[in-house]
């Protein structure tokens, strides 16, 4: 189950279908142009320095319809993940090394069974974990994969490695409301689950901070008309417990959660009322037990790429605006913990787009694939580029 087919199910942006909206965006070639959209709220506070590069033609002649990409940085290359969405049902794997600049075509992995979910991915260090509607893992050094056991449920993306266990939580399609996490052990090839103190909830939203897995927000109510929450647990592996979070200073649900090392940032999703993704991220820090606001985006965003490089968040892509009038932002973002300031990314040489795959480098951020806005029931792009922040 796409990402994309998840929103206009569970309503992670309220109200919003974009499949079934008219969107205002640029021919299918053209790239993120220099034009202001109707969206902008507030003046740019600068470019962050960085140079854009196109990624060479992939090994894969067409994204098939709706299906979100598994992706991870395996030390040295990105490895993507999908499958087709027709009879027979087919594995693609290929990975992207930027030291050679080229691509290489991997064994397309174990057949994927079709229902309600999506596929999360983790790296071991060693292996490239996909569970959800696949449930295989990947050895580079032999380029084989292994059949790895189905769990309960198809998990979300939100997604954590502690160094010998997988750690989801479950959120299925449709407005299934779910409270739960789920375990992988990698060793005993088996899965277990823990319950939440949390209400069931769809659209929840968090980040594995090396220690937690911290969920919060979401929805109860499908595909709209129900309460958004505010409340949020965080899980410990090690202890196998639960801790409630205080409240977030506002209610919000379905958008996207970044790890920067010290605070769970939390960007888009939408609140009570609204029907359009949030301009103001917030923050909770696990240390202090303790949530702020932080400073607005330019754009409002839906469907959007987020990495963390060590110093930046950087926010590429998705879609901007409010239903009917949905722009494509003519750049991205990059927020700076340390000085808690937004600054404009340089205009890629892509075209506008949601649901991309992205990876952080150590050195550079590379977006692959996604699909043009409004058009998650056709072929996604398969193409890419790679934006190097230049060192100060």
């Amino acid at each position: 189950m796409s990402k994309a087919i998840w929103r206009m199910a569970a309503g992670i942006v309220t109200g919003v279908a974009l499949g079934g909206l008219a969107v205002a965006a640029p021919a299918a070639g053209a790239s993120q142009g220099p034009a202001r959209s109707a969206a902008t709220a507030h003046a740019d506070t600068g470019t962050l320095r960085g140079t854009w590069r196109l990624l060479p033609k992939a090994p894969i002649a067409e994204l098939p319809p709706a299906f979100t990409l598994s992706s991870v940085w395996a030390s040295t290359r990105m490895i993507i993940h999908t499958f087709t969405i027709t009879e027979p049902v087919t594995g693609k794997t290929f990975s992207y090394e930027p030291a050679a600049n080229g691509w290489m075509r991997l064994p397309g992995g174990p057949r994927s069974w079709l229902g309600q979910g999506d596929d999360a991915a983790v790296w071991t260090g060693r292996q490239m974990l996909v569970f959800g509607l696949t449930a295989g893992a990947y050895t580079p050094s032999t380029n084989q994969w292994r059949p790895i056991k189905h769990p309960a449920l198809p998990p979300s993306q939100i997604t954590g490695w502690t160094g010998s266990k997988a750690v989801v939580w479950d959120q299925i399609c449709c407005g299934t409301t779910v409270n739960t996490a789920e375990i992988y052990d990698v060793r005993a090839n088996t899965w277990h689950t823990t319950q939440s103190p949390l209400e069931r909830r769809s659209g929840a939203m968090g980040a594995w901070t090396g220690r937690e897995l911290v969920i919060a927000g979401g929805f109860s109510g499908f595909p709209s008309g129900g309460k958004v929450f505010r409340d949020g647990a965080a899980y410990n592996p090690a202890t196998g417990t639960w801790r409630k979070l205080p409240p977030m200073p506002q209610r919000r649900g379905g958008g996207t959660a970044v790890w920067d090392g010290k605070d769970v940032v939390f960007l888009g999703g939408t609140a009570p009322g609204s029907s359009q993704p949030s301009l103001r991220p917030m923050a909770y820090n696990p240390r202090a037990n303790r949530w702020r606001l932080l400073p607005v985006m330019q754009f409002r965003r839906e469907g959007f790429a987020a990495v963390w490089t060590g110093r930046y968040i950087l926010v590429w892509g998705g879609v901007s605006g409010r239903p009917g009038a949905w722009m494509i932002p003519p750049h991205g973002e990059a927020y700076n913990p340390a000085t808690s300031r937004w600054t404009a990314l340089p205009a890629s040489p892509l075209q506008g787009r949601e649901m991309a795959a992205a990876v952080w480098t150590g050195k550079r951020m590379i977006i692959w694939g996604g699909y043009a806005p409004g058009r998650s029931g056709t072929a996604g792009y398969v193409n890419g580029a790679a934006f190097t922040p230049r060192t100060p």
